[in-house]
């Protein structure tokens, strides 16, 4: 369990994390808030639902990124090329809205001397994107903590998504995609392998 880890009813080590009964009165003081019982039948069990859903929402706090990459392969008979995964489905909330921000990731590294399983890839997305996020920072952790950790020549993290604080409030825009995107390496440095990388993701 690391600093950010702790167990469903407890407080941190500091004594600032609010318990589950804490939470789960904000939950019964929201729904008074929007003018409902919240002890009706209906929403009696709702504050524990909605507790226990935030720790699957944000499980991503109680993550360590950099551990995921931690075990690598080097033999690879001197495979230097692109390494693409592809679509990785990220489930996010936006943080000034606490709603939900979907779509996918396309995640690629040019190794240098090893690489690592690609199911740690879409570990690395989930752990930062089960945070509260803005879309544009996640992209850049994403593709650091890779630099970071494997030493590539290069990463690109591109990553596509619709945003509820868009479509479901304010200007109420549905089928909008926001694209964001970080290259580091080669990925910035050369024009032919942005392409290639485009090519692959079918963007290009």
């Amino acid at each position: 369990m690391n600093k950010h880890s702790h167990p469903d009813n407890s407080t941190n080590e500091a004594g600032e994390r609010p318990t589950k009964a804490e939470a789960e009165e904000a939950v019964r003081t929201l729904i008074r808030w929007a003018g409902d019982d919240p002890s009706r039948e209906g929403l009696r069990s709702t504050p524990d639902r909605v507790a226990r859903s935030y720790l699957e929402f944000f499980a991503g706090y109680n993550e360590d990124p950099d551990a995921y990459l931690s075990r690598t392969f080097e033999e690879v008979n001197g495979y230097d090329e692109m390494v693409v995964l592809k679509d990785i489905r990220v489930e996010s909330y936006c943080e000034h809205h606490m709603v939900p921000i979907i779509g996918v990731a396309h995640v690629a590294y040019m190794p240098s001397n090893r690489v690592v399983g690609i199911s740690k890839l879409a570990r690395v997305v989930d752990a930062y994107a089960k945070r509260l996020q803005i879309q544009e920072k996640l992209t850049r952790q994403i593709a650091e903590t890779i630099e970071r950790t494997l030493q590539p020549k290069g990463v690109a993290v591109i990553i596509e998504s619709a945003h509820q604080c868009m479509t479901t409030r304010g200007v109420h825009k549905d089928g909008v995609t926001m694209v964001t995107s970080t290259m580091l390496g080669i990925f910035r440095r050369s024009d032919i392998t942005r392409r290639e990388l485009l090519a692959f993701i079918g963007k290009g």
